[in-house]
């Protein structure tokens, strides 16, 4: 595949060349074990060298009008179209994405342009007025300089997107740092889009990377404002911790745990397409996965019935098929964990209504019910295709077990009465929760986020402007002051 020869290099101030570590990143095909591509890492100077050519660039950047800044973007949406198909292949081949995924994250990735394009132009300033007669307060907004953008890997091109896309809508330099696991579609194929859409030089780096490697070099630089970072709540501690010690910025969106409820009253047949949709999207492996689905009792048989027959009927295997629902797992220790997890919960006591086996990284779907209270997998973000089912009398118990969590990041409520949906949703201690609907979702206009564990700050809309600029007071004094001394 020519992305995965092409690409397989850094991207720092306007040059593709190899990294200087010692070391390699291997690329590998999740589901056939078939080696991509192996990038040389790159290494705590070359994340300096990134860092300063965005910030070097980004001052003529800032500069350049935000129509003009909008033209890049809407060049980047078109190469994007004439090359779907292309990337569909890379999506598959790097992320063991199915043909329904690799569409779904490329429809997202475009509306994330697409409101770029807008962000551009809402950077507008005001004037205050001023006690002190004469006295004009003019409030600007401006670029905070250069953005950190750190990428997971499992919707990696629309992730990366969503941070590096408004970042330079707004005037900013951006370093963006792939995962080891996706440093083509996470990361290169980024930069070559936006090269061949006339973005200047050094304005966006990406470097391909790892701990191991560069430590925390990536957080600890002076040059980046601000760091957005996707990825486990584990790690985002530490880049909180980090960038709090340098005064830095962060906009955190990390790990879910999602809770699908059920009422009494729901259409059961539609509840089941929604809750299968939001569980096995990807294998599993979103934020926004509906992990435990908490079920009234009495309409949970029935319920449990119609969902386990509709997981029975999912495709699985290689993702290339246009008939497979579910494909292979990132790599080997997520599959083994998620496993683990799995005979953990049954070994103590859970009942698998569907047992799923595990041919590589190739996880097939489980369902489980009967699950004890201290069990890892109503607790723990699973990132596999992996339900539970949890019965509960009534929807204050329904309400209780979906708080039970540390995260707090998407949900759903279905009831056939919307504004009880509406009301035992405003209850449940999440960022988003959806009535009637699934719990995977993302609209640009609407702020994405979670509290709790789930993250901190939000994404979208507006919010990109908050976390993308910084407001300066520029005050004018029309006529003189008169001072005490």
């Amino acid at each position: 595949m020519p992305y995965f020869t092409d690409l397989a290099q850094q991207y720092i101030d306007g040059e593709w060349r190899s990294g200087s570590g010692s070391w390699d990143v291997i690329d590998l095909n999740p589901y056939n074990g078939e080696k991509l591509c192996s990038i040389t890492v790159a290494t705590a100077a070359e994340i300096d060298q990134a860092y300063r050519a965005a910030e070097r660039h980004q001052v003529t950047w800032a500069g350049i009008s935000p129509y003009t800044r909008r033209l890049v973007l809407e060049r980047a949406i078109r190469l994007i179209e004439e090359r779907e198909e292309e990337i569909t292949e890379a999506i598959i081949a790097e992320l063991g994405g199915t043909r329904l995924k690799a569409a779904f994250e490329l429809h997202l990735t475009k509306e994330a342009l697409r409101e770029a394009m807008a962000i551009a132009l809402r950077a507008d300033g005001r004037i205050l007025p001023s006690p002190v007669d004469g006295k004009e307060n003019r409030l600007y907004r401006e670029p905070v300089g250069v953005v950190g953008v750190i990428a997971p890997f499992n919707f990696p091109l629309f992730l990366a997107m969503k941070s590096v896309a408004p970042a330079l809508a707004l005037g900013n330099g951006v370093v963006l740092k792939p995962h080891e696991d996706a440093p083509v579609v996470g990361g290169t194929l980024l930069a070559r889009i936006f090269e061949d859409a006339g973005l200047p030089a050094g304005v966006l780096n990406v470097v391909v990377t790892d701990l191991a490697e560069i430590d925390d070099a990536l957080l600890e630089h002076p040059v980046p404002k601000v760091i957005s970072f996707t990825g486990s709540d584990r790690v985002g501690r530490h880049v909180a911790t980090v960038a709090a010690s340098h005064l830095k910025h962060v906009v955190l969106e990390l790990g879910g745990n999602s809770a699908f409820l059920v009422l009494d009253d729901a259409d059961l047949d539609y509840a089941v397409d929604a809750a299968v949709f939001s569980r096995y999207v990807h294998q599993g492996q979103v934020c926004m996965a509906a992990n435990r689905i908490i079920v009234d009792r009495s309409v949970a048989a029935e319920f449990t019935e119609k969902f386990t027959a509709k997981v029975r009927t999912l495709a699985c295997g290689d993702p290339s098929d246009p008939r497979t629902v579910i494909g292979p797992l990132i790599n080997s220790s997520q599959a083994d964990r998620l496993n683990t997890l799995v005979e953990q919960a049954v070994g103590a006591g859970a009942t698998a209504l569907v047992r799923g086996r595990v041919e590589g990284n190739l996880v097939h779907p489980t369902v489980l019910t009967d699950v004890p209270a201290d069990s890892p997998v109503l607790t723990e973000e699973m990132f596999g295709p992996v339900a539970v089912i949890i019965p509960v009398d009534g929807e204050d118990e329904a309400v209780r077990v979906a708080n039970d969590s540390r995260y707090g990041l998407s949900g759903a409520v279905h009831t056939a009465d919307v504004e009880r949906g509406v009301a035992v949703a405003r209850r449940i201690r999440t960022g988003m929760v959806h009535v009637n609907d699934g719990t995977v979702a993302d609209e640009p206009v609407v702020p994405f986020g979670g509290e709790k564990s789930s993250g901190l700050g939000r994404l979208n809309g507006d919010h990109f402007v908050h976390a993308f600029t910084t407001e300066k007071w520029v005050g004018v004094q029309h006529g003189r002051s008169t001072f005490p001394f």
